[in-house]
């Protein structure tokens, strides 16, 4: 494999924002490609389009690039690509979601500012974002990850994703595009993966067997996937 002829694989990261969780996907990967990893501010409170003009100015502009947008990113990915940027040839979506992924949770919104965000212990959310495949590494990355996010700017993203529709967006995609599903997602429902599907069938579904920290928990099988895509956008 020419490594040279792989586009650029583009990581938008998820609620953290810091890019640190990437790591162990990353290192799996073993230099296939070549990868940008985007983070966002810690501690500067930002919406969805601000957000999304901070990844706009991460992507290559002299090569070929995949954007992958996990979880909490996935609008930004979608509302990017939707751009039809010229040098974009595909779209990896991880555990994400077009709209509102648990719509009952709006009617809560009011309680957004109240939440403790940056007092809950990352031992609460592994249950959550890990299940079965929690492990030490991973609730010690995950702790790490989190507690570098201001609550404010953890407040703001919730309030971001309870708000966010960009269904508009995901009918102007063209590209070719795949959505990696973890089939022990406890955060967001199967049901955000199959309105995807509805709105472009186009899309093809990937299932795997892990958490919703699905790049964490299964670097290796989620490498080889996303590896896979890439050399089926391979340019020559």
């Amino acid at each position: 494999m020419n490594r040279s002829n792989l586009p650029t694989l583009v990581l938008l990261p998820g609620m953290d924002g810091t890019g640190e969780l990437f790591q162990a996907f990353v290192a799996a990967l073993e230099n296939a490609c070549d990868t940008v990893v985007v983070t966002y501010p810690c501690d500067i409170p930002l919406n969805h389009g601000e957000l999304q003009a901070i990844a706009r100015q991460a992507l290559p502009t002299d090569r070929p690039f995949v954007l992958l947008g996990e979880s909490f990113s996935g609008p930004i990915a979608l509302s990017l690509t939707a751009l039809n940027l010229p040098l974009q040839v595909g779209l990896v979506l991880c555990c994400t979601f077009a709209s509102n992924p648990r719509p009952l949770f709006r009617r809560l919104g009011f309680l957004r500012n109240m939440l403790p965000v940056g007092l809950v212990p990352a031992r609460w959310l592994s249950p959550l974002l890990l299940g079965r495949f929690s492990s030490a590494a991973l609730r010690t990355a995950l702790s790490r990850a989190i507690n570098k996010v201001k609550p404010s700017v953890m407040r703001e993203r919730l309030r971001s994703v309870l708000d966010i529709d960009v269904s508009a967006q995901l009918a102007r995609i063209n590209v070719p595009t795949v959505y990696l599903r973890a089939t022990q997602d406890r955060v967001v429902p199967k049901a955000a993966c199959m309105r995807i599907s509805e709105l472009k069938p186009q899309v093809q579904v990937i299932e795997v067997d892990a958490p919703h920290c699905l790049l964490q928990a299964a670097p290796d099988t989620s490498a080889h996937l996303v590896i896979e895509f890439l050399r089926a956008r391979q340019t020559h």
